[in-house]
């Protein structure tokens, strides 16, 4: 791989509960493990900074095979949820839903065009075969 970028963070504290921020100091969050799992809640938390992250990531990759093919992308948008869970055994793992909305487009082109998208996505390249990643599409014309 030919490195384009490299994002710096540091996570201190008492990992889930503590700080984290990047090296150039645009991002710096107070984290707190949320109340579902015994925490306050009272900060953001991985699972949101990475669900955050992958929308965006998604998005961007979509826009650009949009260009490429001249889809009319108004008003496209890509929320994501990742859940994270017990793995059998030890351990934890995620799963990732993406939901998709291009309502300019019809079924068929939004399916052709998440699915070029998820192949370029460096979100979705670097989770495939990993965990579970559904991606829907929630809004499109009909």
């Amino acid at each position: 791989m030919k490195t384009l970028y490299t994002a710096q963070a540091l996570a201190s504290g008492e990992g889930r509960d503590g700080t984290a921020r990047s090296s150039d100091g645009k991002l710096e969050v107070s984290l707190a493990s949320p109340v579902e799992l015994g925490g306050t809640g009272h900060g953001t938390n991985p699972e949101q900074l990475f669900a955050a992250g992958y929308a965006a990531c998604f998005h961007s990759a979509l826009r650009l095979v949009g260009r490429k093919e001249r889809a009319d992308l108004t008003d496209s948008a890509v929320a994501a949820k990742v859940h994270l869970g017990q793995l059998d055994g030890a351990g934890f793992g995620l799963a990732a839903e993406l939901e998709v909305a291009l309502p300019a487009l019809g079924l068929e082109a939004a399916e052709a065009l998440v699915a070029k998208a998820h192949e370029i996505c460096p979100y979705s390249n670097a989770t495939r075969g990993n965990i579970s990643v559904d991606i829907k599409i929630l809004e499109f014309a009909a």
